[in-house]
């Protein structure tokens, strides 16, 4: 089965099993962006993928996979509006042009909550360039890890959404295509859940924290920190109660067509 998945530090303890070991026969991955793992389930390139969250309301045809999210109950760190001006005075944005749910995000919060309507456009994530031209720059991931925020105004987007809403936000999950899924080992949700388990253990942790802290010039302890305290890979019932508070928000800004049904490869939580 073909994997797409995404190169982040906050993907890492997910991706454990299949890059440290061989949870099964048959797994063949390729890492890209966000927006692309969309685009290669949708296209036929990938079986499974980590989607943004909002691209599984624009592809049709996708399963699910349970119990594992990229998702905050708290401040994220690596979603952060980064500005020159405060959120009333912001009248051109640039967006990361890697993710499709966190500019959906950033879209519901100017317009629900902020109540107001900059221009946005997508750029390339290099700050200072996005600053150059534009009043703010939305950043994730890796990117966004690396902005010194004592020299801007910031806004960590999972953290106003849950001063807002009171709910998680969900950013990514696994999904596959229904083909994928007829032909899935039965075991195939247990094979990812397991990886995520093993990736959050502390020795698999601490040689994350290793390899990462050199990439991203952070200190191994703030690279488990930020795994383990800002990220949450579980979607549990309260983050199914958010993903869908989301996807209401994103329809009734026209940023998705409708509000889908969640269709899960396994047996589904209670919730939905």
């Amino acid at each position: 089965m073909r994997i797409s998945a995404i190169s982040y530090l906050n993907t890492a303890p997910l991706m454990c099993d299949f890059e440290h070991g061989t949870p099964e026969p048959g797994f063949e991955i390729s890492y890209t962006v966000p927006s692309q793992c969309a685009a290669e389930l949708e296209s036929g390139i990938a079986d499974i993928g980590i989607i943004p969250s909002a691209a599984y309301a624009t592809v049709p045809g996708l399963v699910i996979l349970p119990d594992v999210a990229i998702a905050a109950k708290h401040a994220v760190r690596s979603i952060l509006l980064v500005s020159k001006k405060p959120i009333g005075q912001i009248q051109t944005v640039a967006l990361d042009n890697s993710s499709l749910t966190s500019i959906a995000l950033l879209r519901i919060l100017f317009s629900k909550f902020w109540l107001t309507t900059p221009h946005f456009e997508s750029a390339q994530p290099t700050l200072h360039s996005m600053l150059a031209e534009h009043d703010a720059a939305l950043l994730i991931g890796d990117p966004a890890l690396q902005v010194d925020r004592s020299k801007y105004l910031t806004w960590d987007l999972a953290e106003e959404w849950i001063h807002l809403t009171g709910k998680p936000f969900v950013f990514a999950f696994w999904a596959m295509t229904r083909a994928a899924a007829q032909q899935a080992p039965a075991n195939l949700a247990t094979i990812f859940q397991q990886s995520r388990d093993h990736g959050l253990q502390s020795q698999n942790l601490a040689a994350i924290a290793e390899t990462w802290s050199q990439k991203l010039g952070m200190t191994q302890a703030a690279v488990v920190e930020y795994l383990t305290e800002n990220i949450h890979y579980y979607l549990d019932d309260a983050c199914l109660e958010g993903l869908h508070l989301f996807y209401r928000y994103a329809h009734e800004c026209n940023l998705v067509p409708a509000v889908p049904e969640l269709h899960f490869g396994e047996p589904k939580p209670a919730m939905l």
